[in-house]
């Protein structure tokens, strides 16, 4: 059996998604969430569409909250192993984006998940996906 990491329990929900203003709006179905985050004036690169490394913290934040919901029942750590992220078109700031994430495979030990990032028009955004590690906790 895997120990646990030290530390404090998990702050939920994390610092750094309220720092950047992510909202979780579902998760009623295991598997997949749906967040919701404004681009803000702080996250713009110098043309004024937001930097690809916010971009990738929301797809991110979506994608572990999505293997959190799919463990049903079981205790673990999640811990992304890998991710890779496609920007389809810029979101300029003030752009309401959504961000839907989707377990899409896996067993004991890892989760694929897929992201996909919109715009208010329903446009996509960015396409992520990501491979999260389970370290079992009690």
């Amino acid at each position: 059996m895997t120990e646990a990491p030290p530390g404090p329990k998990p702050r939920v929900p994390p610092n750094c998604d309220m720092t950047l203003g992510m909202t979780c709006v579902d998760k009623s179905e295991p598997g997949v969430t749906v967040w919701v985050m404004t681009a803000a004036e702080h996250m713009a690169n110098p043309v004024g569409v937001v930097q690809g490394g916010f971009l990738s913290a929301f797809a991110d934040s979506a994608m572990a909250t999505a293997t959190v919901t799919n463990l049903q029942g079981r205790k673990a750590y999640t811990a992304n192993t890998e991710l890779k992220i496609s920007f389809l078109r810029g979101a300029p700031v003030g752009e309401a984006l959504t961000c839907r994430a989707r377990v899409i495979g896996g067993g004991k030990r890892v989760t694929f998940v897929e992201a996909d990032i919109t715009d208010s028009a329903g446009r996509l955004v960015a396409k992520a996906s990501s491979t999260y590690l389970l370290t079992p906790r009690d």
